[in-house]
């Protein structure tokens, strides 16, 4: 299936590699870098539209038909006996690494033995009385959303991109507004279902062999491989109230947001800051009823993107309205947060958004997939795409050193509640539950724009960014690029449990460790 789209989008740029002939590779490397709309517009937008009707098609038939859970124990031991004939050799998934989100592709998958789980891609089971839902590692955001809400069902965390797998999410790590609540991803997971080496196939949970289920996120694939997660959900309801509260002195806003964060009768909290003062809070609740004067449907095509939406308050004032919930849980895909903005810069237009919005947002592999090396080579040095993880009580200083550092806005807050767990995994507070907050950095510094003077040193700046983070006892999302060595990677990252689990299961000999599938020699 990927395949096949493959061959239509290389079929589709045959034109542009001709013209490449033609005029030579400088006009190649300008036509997809400062005007990279030309290629995204005519081939990616359309693609991506014809992708995701197929895709979302398949999976309510393969729902419906209920077939789903038969065909899961028939690829759970293919894989089986995939790993089992493996003589010690170094393992991973084969999946491409356009076909991540992350802006990187490993380079161990061109030496490593690829496991394929392409088509672990189906939601298996919605348990009601359990309140649960099981699904296979491929399933995304945006399919979850689709498939549970019309049965009236949510999970209790939903990330806004539509692409984030669930596989990702527990891999790696996944947070959302309503974090403050419920923790990340992982913390809403009940089960895992996970190929060990030597092709074991062995459930964990908090009560079953909670050594490995506690071990298993943000290994990145590094203790096996998962196979299915079973997830908590709840009754869903049909809008979120959201009240939007603009500040305009930084010190209030994070007491607000503070306060917001530990008020468990918020269902929904973020801040989008725009300035060193300047920032939109916005707390949220849910409710099956709504003013139909107040009722604002942001995830019609032809409307403002969210990110925009919101920053009129600073100059608006303050208000409430209701969003449907499946609109609120998307609300930045449409924009990818604020990155649609350099692929496209006249995208948040009114012109375009009545004429194309209906295709946006492009699928994150095929931009992939047409990104030339030149582009790519900029993304590395110039483009920041972090999330940072630290305590609440060292926002002011984070906001401080970012501005200092990497002067970058919008910037996305996201309160989150770390759990403490007795089984102590590579990320766990000491003792306690602790809040902590997302700082989301997205986007090109102002100092790496050529109008500027292109001053930026990116290799300083993560390093300054990663010592800060290990200093406030924080954490990294790894799907970003990590420069800190492996001394330093082990000191933000608690690998006790993990060190354990891997000896007791053999992993050493035929999977790598997490940071030699994460560190900046590791990828590309």
């Amino acid at each position: 299936m990927v395949m096949w789209w493959i061959k239509v989008i290389a079929f589709c740029l045959i034109p542009l590699f001709l013209l490449r002939d033609f005029v030579g590779n400088k006009l190649l490397a300008l036509v997809s870098t400062k005007y990279r709309w030309i290629i995204v517009i005519p081939v990616v937008l359309p693609l991506s539209m014809l992708y995701n009707i197929y895709t979302h098609i398949r999976n309510m038939y393969i729902f419906y038909m209920k077939s789903s859970p038969k065909r899961h124990n028939a690829k759970v031991q293919r894989v089986s006996k995939q790993m089992a004939a493996n003589k010690g050799q170094k393992m991973c998934t084969a999946r491409p690494g356009y076909e991540s989100t992350s802006l990187f592709q490993g380079t161990y998958k061109s030496t490593m033995l690829g496991i394929d789980l392409s088509d672990f891609v189906d939601v298996l089971e919605i348990n009601t009385e359990k309140r649960t839902v099981r699904v296979e590692p491929g399933v995304t955001c945006g399919q979850l959303s689709h498939t549970l809400l019309p049965h009236g069902w949510t999970p209790e965390i939903v990330p806004e991109l539509d692409d984030l797998t669930v596989g990702g999410l527990i891999n790696g790590f996944g947070v959302e507004t309503s974090s403050h609540k419920y923790g990340l991803f992982q913390h809403i997971c009940v089960s895992f279902e996970i190929a060990l080496p030597g092709g074991k196939i062995e459930t964990c949970s908090p009560t079953q062999n909670p050594e490995l289920f506690y071990s298993i996120p943000w290994s990145y694939g590094t203790i096996g491989f998962l196979m299915s997660a079973e997830i908590r959900i709840r009754p869903a309801k049909k809008f979120a109230h959201i009240t939007y509260t603009p500040f305009h002195q930084r010190d209030k806003m994070i007491k607000a947001f503070d306060d917001a964060s530990r008020d468990g009768n918020n269902e929904f909290v973020e801040v989008l800051v725009y300035g060193p003062n300047q920032s939109v809070l916005m707390t949220g609740t849910l409710t099956d009823t709504a003013d139909f004067w107040k009722t604002h449907r942001i995830g019609r095509f032809w409307g403002p993107w969210f990110y925009k939406y919101v920053q009129q308050c600073l100059t608006d004032g303050g208000h409430s309205e209701f969003i449907p919930l499946r609109d609120y849980y998307h609300r930045h895909t449409r924009s990818l947060f604020w990155e649609m903005e350099d692929i496209i810069p006249f995208g948040h237009t009114l012109p375009f958004r009545l004429l194309m919005g209906w295709a946006v947002p492009p699928k994150i592999s095929f931009l992939k997939l047409t990104t030339p090396a030149q582009l790519h080579e900029l993304h590395e040095k110039k483009h920041i795409i972090e999330d940072y993880l630290v305590p609440i009580s060292s926002l002011s200083e984070t906001l401080d050193l970012q501005d200092k550092i990497i002067g970058f806005y919008p910037l996305w807050l996201c309160p989150c509640k770390i759990l403490h767990t007795e089984k102590r995994g590579l990320v766990n507070p000491i003792g306690k539950d602790e809040m902590y907050v997302d700082v989301g950095i997205y986007g090109v510094p102002p100092s790496a724009r050529p109008e500027n003077g292109d001053t930026f040193d990116y290799l300083d700046c993560h390093k300054t960014a990663e010592s800060f983070v290990r200093s406030v006892g924080g954490f990294q999302a790894l799907y970003a690029q990590t420069y800190q060595d492996r001394k330093e990677f082990r000191e933000m990252f608690d690998h006790t449990l993990y060190d354990q689990v891997r000896e007791k299961y053999g992993c050493n000999e035929v999977l790598p460790v997490v940071y030699d599938k994460v560190s900046r020699a590791a990828r590309k």
